[in-house]
């Protein structure tokens, strides 16, 4: 009677864990909101810690978190492997990871990608300091330049941009492949000539720079752009006192950040993450200037991979679509 008894508890154990196994309470797919973000001295990063002040509101049992990152390549991987919820990214990179683009750093296509939608613009912003005499594209030739991390977004704006103005990195004196912040602290030492940085407008690792030392942001002049051969590269232009000693405007380039998710995260989860990113967009315009650009109107438009039907529930919602 004894060992019948005992028998009947353990039964009755492995059937209660097993229930518990098969039946997932109600909200546990929000039960990880991991952002991957980009450098600490970038626009994703701070962008990314408002982001999940405005989760938490909304989604109070999720454990919400923000990762620095290489940002784009390394986040787009992140989202793949089901290491992230939501991921910051520029928008080549992610027509690159949906077509398995091995140069950009996708061994395979990633068609777990979703998009939540488009935010603001990134500048491809080439500064270099007053010292080194460099006022053109033609003038990099020969000098010690910083294309950003190893194969971030940034690195794949440098190959595209210096590419289209006849350039290679075997014409520069020396590359380092750095994030913004570690660029800025070289160029500042003397020990660099040029950064390129691929970010939102006023990102504070060039307004950093700009208050330590004189410097040029050289233009990229709309011919340059075109040669590039990218629909996601389109002229734009670098206003007149975005840095401290930028007295006028600077043609440049432009490309679109893209919110992006996962495709196995619930409808309802992405359609809050997405009605309170746009009901709290003031928040994130507080946290950086560069989300002034992030139009709802415009968010659901000339995406190179599906909308996540939670965000596409939003946007039919609000009339976007």
């Amino acid at each position: 009677m004894i060992t019948l008894t005992r028998r009947h508890v353990l039964l009755g154990s492995f059937a209660t864990a097993a229930a518990a196994l098969s039946f997932p309470t109600r909200g546990s797919a929000a039960e990880f909101i991991n952002i991957a973000t980009g450098g600490t001295s970038g626009v994703y990063y701070p962008l990314g810690v408002a982001l999940s002040k405005v989760y938490g509101s909304v989604l109070p049992d999720a454990k919400i978190s923000v990762q620095a990152t290489k940002a784009s390549v390394e986040n787009l991987n992140l989202i793949q492997a089901g290491r992230a919820e939501v991921a910051f990214s520029l928008g080549d990179a992610v027509a690159d990871a949906w077509n398995g683009e091995k140069e950009a750093g996708f061994n395979n296509k990633l068609t777990k990608l979703r998009a939540i939608g488009g935010l603001y613009n990134n500048y491809v912003q080439i500064v270099a300091s007053e010292a080194s005499g460099i006022k053109t594209l033609a003038d990099l030739k020969g000098k010690r330049i910083s294309v950003g991390a190893p194969r971030s977004g940034t690195e794949l704006n440098a190959r595209a941009v210096l590419g289209a103005a006849g350039l290679t990195y075997d014409d520069f004196s020396k590359v380092e492949y750095l994030p913004f912040g570690e660029s800025v602290d070289l160029m500042k030492n003397r020990q660099l000539d040029v950064t390129l940085q691929s970010a939102g407008l006023g990102v504070s690792s060039i307004k950093d720079l700009a208050t330590s030392i004189p410097i040029v942001v050289v233009p990229v002049p709309q011919d340059v752009v075109e040669k590039i051969g990218n629909p996601a590269y389109q002229p734009s232009v670098i206003p007149a006192g975005t840095y401290e000693g930028q007295p006028a405007d600077v043609p440049a380039v432009a490309i679109t950040n893209i919110l992006v998710t996962r495709e196995d995260l619930s409808e309802d989860t992405v359609y809050q993450l997405t009605k309170s990113m746009f009901d709290h967009l003031s928040d994130l315009v507080s946290a950086h200037s560069a989300a002034k650009g992030i139009d709802p109107n415009k968010a659901a438009k000339n995406l190179p991979i599906p909308l996540h039907p939670g965000a596409e529930r939003y946007y039919k919602e609000t009339g976007v679509l």
